[in-house]
């Protein structure tokens, strides 16, 4: 019998098979990762802590971080929905961007350092599919053929990588404690491996894994045809072991912050700051939080600064202040960074419904005592015309997030880099600390206006020209369209620093607006062009 088609058919049939498991997701192969394979090498040497919140639904990132230097032509494309500029929370250092006025917690955090912004966040082709998308973002895997997508997770393929061999060799010694943990009910793909799920998944501490294990009695050197039940019992017992880990780092520690109530994500970021402070060595841990799917009743009519996405975000602001006050008072801030993430946005036109419909690129939060304070990027670009365009082109490819985040918070280095990613991503300068980047304070803003980018004549017909700059090293010129897809890829290679020209003639592009896309190392640009008949 194929094992998948084994675990499928037999799990649902046994009552107690999922709390038995506990979520492990997997499949029941006998060949070792070739990731695993490919990294033979000795455990990164980080006390490091990342945690992974989910925003599931597509966040507005639009009303979330609110563009104050081109607040005209965000008001105009929204009017139903648009937050009032007197009510948008200004943040020090900055007059270009605010935010929703639900989010006080976190502009505390922003004005202290503790947080940073990642403006228009996306990738080339954006899938507006909830599944597909969110697939995309936890596996970072745009590949459209079905056949040839990945089955693992970003961070399962990290953590495979730094543990191979996992699970049969683990616990051990140098890791005696789950690799991840996903408080859900649910494993995530993001971390995923290539047969195991690097991850345990939990609601409650207290109430895991109180059965006995239904494989104990089966032999291991039981026939070669009975090696899905033998798989079974390696998992399970596995499993029971983990848990008794869990269930003591939990009552190990108690939260030392005072947490929101009715909060769902404060009710999932108390249990992880308690077992990190029970000291668990677990260095991913995954939460997450649903209902941004806003296609109605977004705001409230009579005030837009209420309604289902205020209560979002302030239970969203609320929640990470609160865990990250906990890890101040335990001692743990040094240690711990975390990252906001949806499958898409919203598009920037909003519906006759006082909502906001799937859309493409979107703000993206890091919080911490290690972000890079201030706000990377530029607003997003909004033309005055809104009836042409859907879609905020992205500035960063999110992946350049996740090359940063474990570069400069997980000290991860070539080719383990590439090999993570499947591809190079340029790192960006997000994190500071002892892998991270150097905080300058002259460099909140990341500002990219040094660059030139520009396109004559705009409009243009038949033929045109687009000049810029770089400052040397690989550089990227792209051509996106309305709904946030790149459609011409303009130039892509390594520069000397100076100024250049690109002629474009005959591009076989229908008429309409587009967005020039200018990629220098960290830096990026977006600027609006417009195609005439």
């Amino acid at each position: 019998m194929n094992r998948r088609r084994f675990l499928r058919n037999t799990i649902p049939a046994a009552v107690t098979m999922p709390a038995l498991l506990n979520g492990f997701s997997f499949t029941a192969r006998g060949a070792e990762s070739p990731l695993a394979r490919l990294f033979e090498q000795t455990l990164t040497d980080t006390d490091h802590v990342f945690v992974l919140v989910q925003l599931g639904g597509g966040n507005d990132g639009l009303n979330m971080v609110i563009p104050l230097d081109i607040y005209g032509n965000y008001y105009n494309a929204r009017t139903n929905v648009a937050i009032p500029q007197s009510q948008v929370l200004r943040l020090d250092g900055t007059d270009r961007s605010g935010l929703h006025p639900a989010m006080t917690a976190m502009q505390n955090m922003f004005n202290e350092g503790k947080l940073s912004i990642v403006q228009s966040v996306g990738y080339d082709k954006p899938n507006f599919s909830h599944f597909r998308a969110t697939d995309i973002w936890n596996s970072a895997d745009t590949t459209e053929n079905r056949r040839e997508r990945v089955k693992t997770g970003w961070m399962g393929r990290y953590l495979e990588s730094e543990y191979p061999g996992y699970p049969d060799a683990f616990p051990n010694q140098e890791m005696p404690d789950p690799l991840a943990i996903q408080i859900s009910n649910v494993p995530t793909l993001a971390v995923q491996g290539q047969i195991y799920s690097m991850g345990l998944s939990i609601t409650n501490p207290d109430k895991i894994y109180s059965f006995v294990n239904p494989f104990s009695d089966y032999p291991f050197n039981a026939a070669p045809a009975n090696k899905e039940l033998k798989f079974l019992r390696v998992i399970s017992e596995k499993t029971k072991i983990y848990s008794d880990i869990i269930r003591a780092a939990y009552h190990n520690a108690s939260t030392m912050a005072t947490y929101p109530s009715d909060n769902y994500l404060a009710d999932q970021l108390k249990i992880v700051a308690r077992l990190i402070k029970g000291g668990l060595k677990t260095r991913i841990y995954t939460v997450s939080m649903g209902g941004f799917d806003t296609h109605k009743r977004q705001v409230n009519a009579s005030d837009t600064t209420t309604g289902m996405h205020a209560k979002l975000l302030k239970d969203l602001s609320s929640g990470i202040s609160a865990f990250q006050q906990d890890l101040e008072l335990m001692g743990l801030d040094e240690r711990v960074m975390g990252m906001t993430y949806s499958e898409f946005g919203r598009r920037i036109k909003s519906n006759a419904s006082l909502g906001t419909d799937h859309g493409a690129a979107a703000p993206l939060i890091m919080f911490g005592k290690n972000a890079k304070k201030g706000i990377l990027g530029n607003s997003p670009e909004i033309p005055a015309d809104i009836q042409v365009v859907n879609n905020i082109p992205f500035q960063y490819d999110f992946r350049s997030v996740y090359a940063s985040v474990l570069e400069q918070w997980f000290c991860v280095k070539q080719p383990a880099l590439d090999s993570i990613l499947l591809k190079n991503y340029q790192s960006l300068p997000l994190i500071t600390g002892p892998c991270g980047v150097a905080d300058d304070p002259d460099d909140t803003n990341n500002n990219s206006n040094n660059l030139t980018l520009k396109m004559w004549p705009n409009p243009y017909t038949v033929s045109g020209t687009i000049q810029f700059s770089t400052n040397g090293g690989h550089t990227m010129i792209q051509q996106i369209d309305g709904l946030g897809r790149v459609v011409k890829v303009l130039a892509s290679q390594d520069y000397a620093a100076g100024t250049y020209n690109i002629d474009i003639y005959n591009d076989g592009l229908a008429s309409g607006v587009y967005f020039i896309r200018l990629q220098n190392k960290a830096l990026q640009k977006v600027i609006t062009v417009m195609k005439m008949p």
